[in-house]
């Protein structure tokens, strides 16, 4: 019988067709199951805590503190009595500003925004002011921030209660 006209398979040809179906039909099989099991494990986002502990009133001395920039984005400021919160975001794109210390301002690397001790706005682009975070003591007297609660100056917020708190 001559190759050409040869049209069935015979046993060998059958097992390997056979046996090539199977790998495919595994693989297809293995890639869905690290589908379904990369959609039920799931996403986690590792980001500072939304509220943390101050320390003391009395650890604060007069004007900006920085030691709670980089861990969770906050500047302590303190003057005349009262302590705020504020976000070390500029409101202009989202930068963080730079306590500048002998000139007794803020100022955003990006655009130029420059910002009072305060948080007011007074040159560059930024539309508004920082926003500050509520602040508030505990029984024991530590100071406690949380950031879920935001104050904004131009809704007049930042006179509320939680905006600050007398020491």
């Amino acid at each position: 019988m001559s190759e050409e006209t040869k049209t069935s398979l015979n046993r060998r040809e059958f097992f390997s067709f056979l046996a090539v179906g199977w790998i495919t039909f595994g693989a297809a099989t293995a890639g869905m199951a690290s589908l379904i099991f990369r959609f039920l494990y799931p996403n986690v986002v590792f980001e500072p805590a939304m509220d943390f502990i101050a320390g003391f009133p009395d650890d604060y001395a007069e004007g900006v503190d920085e030691r709670w920039k980089n861990g969770f984005g906050v500047w302590i400021y303190k003057k005349d009595g009262r302590l705020v919160a504020m976000s070390n975001i500029c409101t202009h794109l989202g930068c963080i500003p730079t306590w500048l210390p002998a000139e007794s301002k803020f100022k955003c690397p990006c655009h130029g925004s420059g910002y009072y001790p305060n948080g007011i706005n007074f040159e560059g682009p930024a539309p508004r002011p920082l926003e500050r975070f509520k602040i508030l003591r505990n029984p024991e007297g530590k100071i406690i921030v949380d950031k879920t609660k935001v104050f904004r100056y131009e809704k007049g917020e930042w006179n509320n209660d939680g905006a600050y708190i007398d020491v």
